[in-house]
């Protein structure tokens, strides 16, 4: 599997901020929001790209489990700049940071295989250590019924 250590430069997202465990965001609510994002993209102002961001936010506990504790989720497009957002959506920023990225090829539902791989066996191998987000980005390979969907993961390193 290649990874690849890189610094991204402070950055700014505006979409949805939703509260969930990773079986509430799966069992329908996720793709609700990732459906009424894509029909309102048009109302946020200062669109970068079409790639739609999902951002997961955790807390930094030590018995945190995603599948069960909630956590924030946001998804977003990034904007060049902050500004007005619409009715009901969040901004963000994002501080530069360093990250290990990661090409997801494959189902979505396969999607836990490769953070398991990150965040232990990438994690523990390198002696690097995880801040408290990670994002996907959903560019024009993201087809998550499709062997051929492709997700770009970013865990963010201290």
């Amino acid at each position: 599997m290649e990874t690849k250590v890189i610094t991204l430069p402070l950055f700014h997202v505006a979409g949805y901020r939703i509260e969930a465990n990773i079986n509430e965001f799966e069992s329908g609510l996720g793709k609700s929001i990732y459906h009424s994002l894509i029909e309102r993209k048009d109302e946020i102002r200062d669109r970068k790209n079409e790639n739609i961001i999902l951002m997961q936010i955790y807390p930094m506990k030590p018995d945190f489990n995603p599948q069960v504790d909630k956590f924030t989720n946001i998804i977003c497009y990034e904007i060049s700049k902050l500004g007005e957002v619409p009715l009901n959506m969040i901004s963000h920023t994002v501080n530069e940071s360093k990250y290990v990225t990661f090409t997801h090829k494959g189902l979505e539902s396969e999607l836990n295989n490769s953070y398991d791989y990150i965040y232990g066996q990438w994690i523990e191998d390198t002696g690097n250590e995880p801040k408290d987000y990670d994002f996907e980005i959903w560019g024009e390979k993201y087809n998550p019924e499709s062997s051929d969907n492709e997700i770009e993961l970013f865990i963010a390193l201290k």
